[in-house]
């Protein structure tokens, strides 16, 4: 995903299909000069974690 989609996600009030490694997440926040994403899992919103935001994929 690149980052410019990835901010548009984060910004929705609409819920999108996105995954991480295969699982469901919600981004939370999307850091541009990083390139990273703060996000959460939906089977566990308490477990947050930065990833780069290119191993975010839209289904």
């Amino acid at each position: 995903m690149n980052i410019g989609r990835a901010k548009e996600i984060a910004e929705s009030v609409e819920m999108h299909s996105v995954t991480f490694n295969g699982t469901p997440i919600v981004i939370q926040h999307v850091d541009e000069q990083t390139k990273t994403a703060r996000i959460y899992t939906k089977a566990d919103p308490e477990k947050e974690m930065n990833v780069p935001v290119n191993n975010l994929i839209e289904e």
